[in-house]
């Protein structure tokens, strides 16, 4: 008896999509003249869980797909089912190189959609965390980008000054790593003086270091040459492509949200955003190099100007007692029992809040309802995500040397690309 077999002959949705991007070329044959390369998502290069399924003609890039989805930990469903209070730790874990900022974020999120404001003290102090954090995510870039093309050196020297920064928040927060420091109406803890002496050491010294940096790499012709024209993107493509923060300016796009949309205390303080033409990996490298000697003024000024006061909100249905009033006051200790276990009471409503975190436009959507202390709905516009989609534009027609030099220009981290 015969089997008859039926042929299944349906091309993967990802095959599919590469072919997509150049209608010239044809998977009938890919032997003929092209390849299909995997790349990653274990890969040291594509700075997290990243695959990249790259299409090649010889050693040239015709067509890449970013593939996401390997590190998905569910965390907006996770906030739906949090308190408000709960869900911060959470945000240490989306870009895990600067937990500080997604803190920060996050909080004046939740207190937009409560109608809150922090006290002053606690407004500039969030300013000052929010920058350093931008300097040790651009150093990690520094480091990454340079060790990515072979300089070493900078990868250890790099570090070196993000230890120093570590130190800080160690004797500020009490971790290191994940900080968790921000609270709804406030933060953790005050900033000491102790603490504020670090801050004015490391960020009169870091300047200097930092040209260290710049000697080795602005002048070196392998640097310059993996860099230069590598991973173009114009400022028309950044725009279509919703790109943000230092790609976006990188791209000769003047856009950052501290001044177009200032939260905080932005706007007393003056400062540059620096905008840089090319659009092409050493443009970015330039545009975040910049940034961090701007965020240096920005802590300057912040320190000499901060004044003293609380440092958290006098909202007691919203905001934590301290744990000193909770132990000796019964008021106290009733707020603290209601929101911990049962969390805010925001009004019915829906907000939408975004800062200029060091990877770009870091956004909070809820939505609310009266008398659920948690979110109904909850979204997250994170910059690495949003980031990524532009790497097809910037690895078309480019050397399959030249993906690691892009990815790691683009400066991702998966931790909140994959929420």
């Amino acid at each position: 008896m015969e089997t008859k077999v039926e042929e299944v002959a349906p091309r993967s949705r990802i095959l599919q999509a590469l072919e997509d991007q150049d209608t010239s070329a044809s998977f009938l044959d890919p032997l003929e003249s092209e390849m299909i390369l995997n790349m990653g998502p274990q890969h040291p290069a594509t700075h997290g869980v990243l695959r990249l399924l790259v299409k090649l003609d010889g050693e040239t890039v015709v067509g890449c797909l970013p593939e996401l989805g390997y590190l998905h930990r569910g965390y907006e469903k996770l906030a739906e089912n949090c308190t408000y209070h709960e869900f911060i730790p959470h945000t240490d874990r989306l870009d895990y190189i600067s937990p500080l900022s997604n803190n920060t974020a996050y909080s004046l999120a939740v207190e937009k959609l409560l109608g809150i404001e922090a006290p002053a003290r606690a407004q500039f102090i969030r300013t000052i965390i929010s920058e350093l954090a931008r300097i040790s995510s651009h150093l990690l870039f520094l480091g990454s980008l340079s060790m990515d093309v072979g300089a070493l050196t900078v990868w250890m020297w790099s570090f070196r000054e993000r230890e120093k920064l570590y130190d800080i928040f160690e004797n500020l927060v009490g971790a290191r790593f994940t900080t968790s420091y921000t609270r709804i109406g406030g933060l953790a803890q005050d900033l000491t003086p102790e603490v504020a002496a670090m801050i004015r050491e490391y960020i009169t010294a870091f300047p200097g270091n930092l040209e260290e940096c710049e000697k080795l790499l602005n002048r070196n012709r392998i640097f310059i040459g993996r860099c230069d024209g590598v991973g173009i993107i114009t400022r028309e493509q950044a725009i279509d492509l919703g790109v943000t923060g230092p790609t976006l300016r990188a791209s000769g796009v003047n856009h950052d949200l501290r001044r177009t949309l200032p939260y905080l205390i932005y706007d007393q303080f003056d400062f540059d955003i620096p905008m840089f033409e090319g659009g092409d990996s050493l443009a970015r490298y330039y545009q975040r190099m910049a940034e961090m000697k701007e965020s240096v003024k920005i802590v300057r000024q912040a320190l000499e100007k901060i004044p003293n006061g609380p440092i958290h909100a006098f909202k007691p249905h919203n905001v934590l007692p301290r744990k000193k009033e909770v132990y000796t006051r019964m008021e106290e200790l009733i707020h603290d029992f209601m929101l911990i276990n049962f969390g805010v009471d925001p009004p019915d409503g829906e907000i939408y809040f975004s800062i200029e975190a060091p990877k770009g436009e870091l956004g909070f959507y809820i939505m609310s309802k009266k008398g659920d202390g948690h979110p109904w709905r909850f979204k997250i516009r994170s910059p690495s995500f949003v980031n990524i989609h532009a790497l097809p534009t910037m690895l078309k027609g480019a050397m399959i040397s030249d993906v690691v030099a892009i990815i790691g220009s683009l400066d991702p981290v998966m931790g909140e690309a994959d929420k």
